[in-house]
Formats: C-alpha cells, sequence, structure tokens
C-alpha cells in the first residue's frame, strides 16, 4: 500500500482523463492521496475530486507563486476554509526565490498567514521552498518559537542544514521523483540521512516524473518509482518503504483516517 502524498489533481492536464489516472493509480498499490491547493481559486475544483473520493484528502492553501493575488491573506480566512472533514493539511505553501514570480517582499507575510493557521488549526504546514534555504530555516525556527506547528517540506530539493532544522522542529521532509534522477545526488544524500520514521513520498504530479517516465506528464501511480529508490537509497525494500511512508502520512496527516475496508 502507497500514498502518494502530494499530486495537483485539478491540473488542466488531466482534464481529459483524471478518472482513469486515478484507478490507475488504485490499480499501482496507490492507496490514499493528496491534492494539494496551489491558490484559493482552485478550491471548488479541488473539493469535488476530493469529495468525489474517499481515499483522497485535500489541503488549503496559496502557493508563492501566487502570493501576489493574495496580498491581504489572513490565517482565519484559511482555517475557514479548512473547516471541512477532508482538508488535512495548510498550503502548499513558501518561499519560492528560483523563479519569484511573486515579490520577495510579498511572499513573506503570505506565508507567515499559513504559519499561524497551521498554529491555531492544528494541521500541519505543506511546505515549497526553492532557492531560500536560509531564509526558511530562519523564519521556521522564530515562528516555531511563538507557538508549535508541525512542517512538511515537499519535493524536497534543498540542503542538510534546512532538513536537519525542520527535523529538529518536529518536521517531515518528502521525497519526489527527483530523487531518481541522475543528477540528484546531494538529495539523495539528504534522504538517506533522513530517519525513515520522518520520510514521505509523493509525485508532484503532473511534474516531475520519475525515471523510467521522465519527461512524460507525471501521474499518481509512479510514486512506486519513488518508493523504489527511496529503498536502494535507505537499503531496505520496497515493502518496507510503503509501510514507513504510509504510517508517516497518517500520523502527520491526522485528520486523514484510512479506509476500513478494502476496495
Amino acid at each position: 500500500m502507497l500514498v502518494d502524498s502530494h499530486v495537483n489533481l485539478h491540473s488542466e492536464r488531466y482534464d481529459e482523463d483524471r478518472d482513469t489516472v486515478i484507478r490507475a493509480a488504485r490499480n499501482a498499490g496507490v492507496e490514499y492521496m493528496l491534492t494539494i491547493s496551489d491558490k484559493l481559486s482552485s478550491t471548488p475544483a479541488i473539493k469535488t475530486i476530493a469529495d468525489s473520493h474517499d481515499f483522497i484528502w485535500r489541503s488549503i492553501g496559496v502557493h508563492p507563486h501566487y502570493a501576489n493575488e493574495y496580498p491581504a491573506l489572513t490565517a482565519r480566512e484559511l482555517i475557514d476554509l479548512a473547516a471541512d472533514e477532508n482538508v488535512v493539511g495548510i498550503g502548499e505553501c513558501g518561499l519560492d526565490f528560483y523563479y519569484e514570480h511573486s515579490d520577495r517582499a510579498l511572499q513573506f507575510p503570505v506565508f507567515r498567514a499559513h504559519i499561524e493557521a497551521s498554529r491555531e488549526s492544528g494541521l500541519p504546514l505543506i511546505i515549497h521552498t526553492r532557492d531560500a534555504d536560509e531564509e526558511m530555516r530562519k523564519l521556521l525556527v522564530a515562528e516555531h518559537e511563538k507557538g508549535a506547528f508541525t512542517p512538511l517540506l515537499h519535493c524536497y530539493t534543498g540542503g542538510p542544514a534546512l532538513a536537519e532544522a525542520v527535523l529538529s522542529l518536529g518536521g517531515y521532509i518528502s521525497f519526489s521523483g527527483i530523487i531518481t534522477f541522475k543528477n540528484a545526488a546531494d538529495i539523495c544524500a539528504v534522504a538517506e540521512a533522513t530517519p525513515l520514521d520522518r520520510i514521505l513520498i509523493e509525485t508532484d504530479c503532473p511534474y516531475l516524473a520519475p525515471m523510467p517516465m521522465r519527461g512524460l506528464r507525471n501521474e499518481p501511480a509512479y510514486v512506486a518509482h519513488v518508493a523504489e529508490k527511496l529503498g536502494q537509497i535507505k537499503g531496505v525494500t520496497v515493502e518496507a518503504i510503503a509501510a514507513a511512508t504510509t504510517k508517516n502520512f497518517f500520523r502527520l496527516f491526522a485528520r486523514a483516517k484510512p479506509l476500513d475496508t478494502d476496495r
């Protein structure tokens, strides 16, 4: 049994075959999925997907790419939107200093609104960070001192210092198909050093298809390739990776509950 902890099923790239993609994932052993919010205007589409499948949950949040569209975003707005029982996390949110589709100065207050929502709601914080390791580390440590929340670094591409800081805060790290890429030695080293009880796996589909699917549209079914590579890195079986990452998912996303019956 596998869990894909980060999918973007509302993407227009699935408009022609979304149900087929979901069925293929289930047939590949992906029993559960978390479909992620990129911006609040996507909420109706994301909610429809999650409401239609009892094995798919959703999040509420604004990706840093879209921070400039929500300059007045408040924690209360996020908390209110997260009231539905199939909302299990806050995000994805964070800092992106690579593309900078939103001004850096605006990304910070929007991200802090998410942190406050995570702290007040008790829902984990799903974090996107790129080319902002030190700024992210300092911010998370400072905010954690104000009150606890549980961070998850999704699709991790940063260095060991940020990973270690988040782990010290009781957080988790999720690895994607990037670990299967030939130039991913540094990220694989972080994965090797991360305790198995703090790791999740994901596809971040439709982006970043793992080897041997690289170049194709990514799908939740392909998280099996991530699990296989992570097993090689950790020196354990893929079954051990599946068991650990599934357990970790339900520990972190405590509002999500595994189904009592087989599909």
